[in-house]
């Protein structure tokens, strides 16, 4: 809540993005189940990039919240998934082109939270996720002018690095870990082979005054873990519109 509270508050340079996206979610996890589940979802993105005027260093801080339902493929049974991701960075600024192109590059530290929880009422109906992650990323903006108005393209790209995550083992029931505290390598560092997460953002906006711009877009968030000989993924497209605010 802390940090929600901060992102809010106006400081000289920043821009601050509040986006709705849907689309297509696409689900595995072998602790619940060997299926593949595909179906909608959600997704809140908020963004805040703040870069002081004459300096080459900008900071940009990001919460994404998603929900999704998905059945499998004989639609018979279904999962839901909720998920929520801060993402905290800093970039290197480059400005080519008379500031028509900014090159960022840097890296993000993420932090993951959520849960897979099947409607079937399995013996392992729920998966909880829990992960943290270094992350190595870029931004790419370029304005220009069409038909007499302002547009801005951008592309945000991250990748993975090093990270740890939660994950029970093979055949292990959350009541062992919790209950009668059998540790079982349950804390699992990752690196970029293990947990090939991959993120990416392409938008246009659209100049629509002195201090607001209209956004649409494309969000893809690629989850994927391989640990303690099981399998997860959660696979997310989602059409982006929303407004973002100059101050």
């Amino acid at each position: 809540m802390v940090l929600f509270a901060l992102a809010a508050l106006p400081v000289a340079g920043q821009e601050t993005a509040h986006l709705i996206g849907i689309g297509g979610t696409n689900i595995l996890d072998t602790y619940i189940s060997q299926e593949k589940y595909s179906g909608k979802g959600l997704t809140y993105l908020y963004i805040r990039e703040r870069e002081k005027p004459g300096r080459r260093w900008s900071s940009i801080i990001e919460h994404e919240a998603d929900l999704s339902s998905a059945k499998d493929r004989s639609r018979s049974t279904s999962e839901l998934e909720a998920d929520y991701n801060l993402y905290w960075g800093r970039y290197r600024s480059w400005h080519l082109f008379g500031d028509r192109l900014r090159l960022r590059a840097g890296g993000l530290v993420n932090a993951n939270i959520g849960f897979v929880y099947s409607m079937s009422g399995s013996n392992n109906p729920a998966q909880a996720r829990v992960s943290l992650n270094a992350m190595p990323a870029a931004v790419a903006t370029y304005g220009f002018r069409l038909w007499r108005q302002d547009f801005k393209a951008r592309y945000e790209l991250n990748v993975p690095l090093v990270g740890v995550m939660f994950s029970p083992n093979y055949g292990q029931s959350y009541y062992e870990i919790f209950s009668q505290g059998n540790y079982d390598h349950n804390i699992v560092p990752t690196t970029f082979v293990s947990a090939p997460t991959f993120r990416q953002q392409l938008t246009l906006d659209w100049q629509a005054g002195s201090r607001l711009t209209l956004r649409i877009g494309y969000l893809g968030n690629y989850q994927q873990a391989a640990v303690n000989n099981l399998k997860q993924h959660v696979l997310s497209h989602r059409f982006l519109i929303g407004i973002v605010v100059k101050r």
